[in-house]
């Protein structure tokens, strides 16, 4: 899924970022759409979107060429349109199906202690990298460490009732 998250305040509710505007399609309201999810559509499948913390609801899309394209309610005309561009498309962490078993969402990563598994803190998970081999944590404490996320490995347990991840991970690296 999408690595993005975005909270703000103290009950906060989570976001997930499944894309953004990349502009505006045709004189109609149109906006030009990137997905994040797998199969782009699925996009589609979450409302309302969040654009600017203000709901909004598509009310039609279409793929266009290898691309996405949608209109939303209250933008009926191009320079309307504009005005969303550039802007990213994010829903509350709560539309999102929950994980299957062996599955998690990397905003539910965001803000667990990371410790060795020698109980040497190394900080909180900031965010998540996608790289072209395997995810990586970014981790701050008193610096940033990369830890690779890579089950049995690296990480050895992710436990979100105690809001820990434990890392084989050398405190020095």
């Amino acid at each position: 899924m999408a690595d993005g998250a975005d909270s703000s305040g103290a009950a906060a509710t989570k976001t997930v970022v499944l894309g953004r505007i990349l502009g505006v399609y045709g004189v109609r309201g149109w906006l030009k759409v990137f997905s994040e999810t797998n199969p782009l559509e699925n996009i589609f499948s979450y409302a309302p979107w969040l654009i600017d913390g203000v709901e909004r609801e598509v009310v039609a899309w279409r793929r266009h060429g290898k691309g996405l394209v949608a209109q939303l309610e209250g933008y009926d005309d191009r320079d309307q349109a504009r005005a969303l561009s550039g802007k990213t498309i994010a829903v509350r962490r709560d539309q999102l199906p929950p994980p299957s078993a062996d599955e998690l969402y990397w905003v539910d990563l965001q803000g667990l202690r990371v410790e060795t598994r020698e109980g040497v803190p190394l900080g909180q998970v900031t965010h998540l990298i996608e790289t072209g081999s395997n995810d990586v944590m970014v981790v701050r404490g008193e610096r940033e460490r990369l830890v690779p996320f890579v089950w049995g490995q690296f990480v050895l347990d992710v436990d979100f009732d105690t809001g820990r991840v434990l890392v084989d991970w050398d405190p020095e690296f």
